[in-house]
């Protein structure tokens, strides 16, 4: 195992690795429950969604870590998913089939984008000072995250406030959230793990860790053949360029899936794997070689790219890199060792789905609320008193969380970057992919406003 994964390499242990895939696990567990309840109003079955999550998260946890060994999980996207439903299905009017199709698409061009290299180059073309600002905004985005998942920030009346801890939930989250404080400054090993168990442990007697909505396992199992392969029936691919009217549309909508898909992962990659040294300076030397996948962050793409293709036929949206892993990565994965267990507990909780859907959103939240903080030392490097450099890095960094969505926030960073270089009259200095990036990001922004 030690060969395989290179752990003394990696400069970590197997127990360290499995506390870490634990810790991945249960930090982004809820996609369980949430991911049918979520795609279910599109007309899919609960049971086979909830089935199809999980093979997929599963599928793309182990490429992840067998081929890339990287402490990666992968799972259907969050805000992909409500774009699936609200958006494709009830704005735009197409069936739950035809939006698979789209995504299983999009899951060939981001193949297509990976095998070619494109999404290596995007990487390498942004600049370190956006690199930075992405890595601390995803800091920020983690614990944002958090403290939504909890509901500790409310939005009356369209104005985000503090919402009254008058609810066992916030109490809860508040007192997991000192623990593991607490753990953590007393360097206690398995801090977050502990913390997490601990505080779902004493949310029984408060009442708020109870079982959430699942179906038998047999049950799933017999609902999940009105999903799996649907992509291929009449209804899937074979209706969705039927009607040429509807064509621009579809090329329009598989276009947004795959830009977020996209650069979500490149931001959750950067965010998290750069300072921690799971993508170091010989992994990048390694992305020089033009030829097969040499290096970890080459794998590691493919990875990601490949669940989204193998979801869809599954049964359910976009697969893609969970930026929860960094819970883990906090807690010391380093290698792929960390996602097999992650997948192990995926697998495990298809029989045990009452029981991991218990853990509530206040016990994972402190995880994710910690983590952030130790992400956001990437903001350290940021010359903030050069706004030229402020300026982009603001957008890159803190904007994701405004609009929680790490590709959005990049979308920001890359426009104000290239605005400060013109203004500069240092165009010829950006990258020839950001400014391309760029366009489509503003072309993007321009389709989703007008459909």
């Amino acid at each position: 195992m030690d060969r395989f994964f290179k752990l003394k390499e990696n400069g970590t242990t197997v127990s360290r690795e499995i506390i870490a895939g634990i810790t991945t696990f249960f930090a982004m567990a809820y996609i369980i429950a949430v991911n049918p309840a979520i795609l279910s109003d599109s007309g899919m079955e609960w049971g086979a969604v909830f089935l199809a999550t999980i093979i997929s998260s599963i599928v793309g946890t182990l490429v992840m870590g067998l081929v890339a060994n990287v402490p990666y999980a992968l799972a259907p996207g969050m805000g992909l998913n409500a774009f699936f439903v609200y958006t494709v299905c009830f704005t735009l009017g197409f069936t739950w089939q035809q939006a698979l199709s789209m995504v299983f698409i999009c899951g060939l061009i981001n193949i297509f984008i990976t095998v070619t290299k494109i999404r290596k180059y995007i990487i390498k073309s942004i600049p370190r000072s956006l690199q930075n600002a992405i890595g601390g905004g995803i800091g920020i985005y983690v614990a944002y995250i958090g403290i939504l998942n909890v509901g500790l920030i409310g939005f009356d009346s369209g104005v985000p406030a503090l919402a009254a801890l008058n609810q066992p939930s916030f109490w809860l989250f508040l007192i997991g959230l000192v623990l593991t404080v607490v753990l953590l400054m007393f360097n206690i090993k398995s801090a977050i793990l502990i913390g997490i168990v601990a505080t779902a442990i004493l949310g029984i007697p408060m009442g708020v860790t109870v079982p959430g909505e699942s179906v038998s396992f047999t049950e799933a199992c017999k609902q999940l053949p009105t999903t799996f392969c649907a992509i291929f029936t009449s209804e899937g691919l074979g209706s969705l360029f039927s009607d040429p009217a509807k064509i621009p549309l579809v090329l329009i909508t598989i276009f947004s899936f795959s830009l977020s898909d996209t650069f979500e992962t490149i931001g959750t990659f950067i965010g998290t794997g750069r300072r921690t040294g799971i993508f170091n300076e010989e992994d990048e030397k390694a992305m020089e070689v033009n030829s097969g996948f040499k290096s970890k962050m080459d794998r590691a793409l493919f990875a990601d790219a490949t669940a989204t293709s193998i979801g869809a036929i599954f049964g359910t949206s976009n697969t893609t890199t969970y930026v929860e892993s960094s819970a883990g990565i906090g807690a010391g994965g380093r290698t792929g060792l960390t996602s097999v267990v992650v997948a192990l507990c995926f697998a495990a909780s298809a029989f045990l789905a009452a029981f991991v859907s218990a853990v509530p959103s206040a016990a994972t939240a402190p995880a994710l609320v910690v983590v952030g903080v130790m992400i956001m030392s990437a903001f350290k490097d940021i010359k903030w008193d050069d706004l030229s450099e402020a300026l982009p890095a603001f957008f890159a960094g803190v904007f994701m969380s405004f609009c929680y969505s790490i590709s959005y926030g990049i979308a920001g960073g890359f426009i104000f970057y290239c605005i400060v270089k013109l203004c500069k009259k240092q165009a010829k200095e950006v990258n020839p992919i950001i400014w391309i990036a760029t366009a489509l990001f503003i072309i993007n922004f321009i389709m989703l406003a007008v459909i």
